[in-house]
């Protein structure tokens, strides 16, 4: 099965694991209903979660399934006695580091043959595919790179929608967390409009600032836009807000 769509997904809280007033989770449980009815080979997820100074795989071989990493604190404690175990990915994992190699993009790969799937990872992927039975692969993303080099990344990690994997950047259309308000329902104006010329930068085609402190939520979408290719086709599959500034928009890129 070929591919031609490729997602950035805004992940919004790890509470998005079991609050069940938040529309983002309703959205990512109807995934194979309304979004996307195929079934991959295997899932290629970006994740603002892991930052690494030169790419990184998660390499888990069979039978051993991917750890699931409760990387954030003080969460009610229900959240930590999820599981996500998706099978791992090692020949996806060696296929993006060859593609990435032979690009130029990186005259590096690291493999991590422990780490699992943090927050960025499972907490979506467990909503929109629950039976864990589809192998996943994580991907670093480098914050001391720049957007160019990530769309780049993603260009080169493209072929791999002709192999049937699901290419994923899971992140935050807006994440600046010292400015969130519990229980807020009103959008402070730096949050809106960032998020407006997100919509508008992406759909039109025309391919950071207080809306994105620090870009390590931000690069998924370059890698998800560049793996999409020149002139792929935007368009907004979720919208909604929680906390008053944490945007949950979400996109799908479809191939020329």
């Amino acid at each position: 099965m070929k591919v031609k769509e490729t997602f950035f997904l805004s992940h919004g809280s790890p509470t998005l694991s079991i609050d069940e007033s938040l529309p983002a989770r309703h959205f990512l449980k109807s995934w194979k209903d309304t979004v996307f009815p195929h079934t991959p080979n295997s899932i290629l997820i970006i994740s603002g979660h892991w930052e690494t100074h030169h790419p990184s795989v998660n390499v888990i071989a069979p039978p051993n399934p991917n750890d699931t990493i409760y990387d954030f604190y003080g969460f009610p404690k229900p959240m930590y006695k999820l599981k996500y175990p998706a099978p791992g990915a090692p020949h996806l994992a060696k296929r993006v580091k060859e593609l990435v190699l032979a690009s130029g993009v990186a005259d590096r790969v690291d493999e991590d043959t422990k780490r699992g799937l943090d927050h960025g990872a499972w907490v979506p992927l467990m909503l929109m595919y629950p039976e864990a039975d589809i192998p996943v692969c994580q991907l670093s993303v480098q914050t001391q790179k720049d957007a160019t080099y990530h769309y780049n990344l993603g260009k080169a990690l493209a072929p791999l929608k002709e192999e049937g994997v699901l290419i994923i950047g899971s992140g935050s259309a807006t994440h600046n967390l010292r400015l969130l308000k519990k229980n807020s329902t009103t959008q402070p104006s730096w949050a809106l409009e960032f998020d407006t010329w997100l919509k508008n930068t992406l759909i039109e085609g025309k391919y950071e600032d207080v809306a994105h402190p620090w870009p390590d939520h931000f690069y998924p979408l370059h890698v998800a836009m560049g793996a999409a290719g020149e002139n792929a086709e935007a368009k907004l599959i979720h919208h909604s807000w929680s906390e008053g500034a944490l945007s949950y928009a979400s996109y799908q890129f479809t191939s020329a």
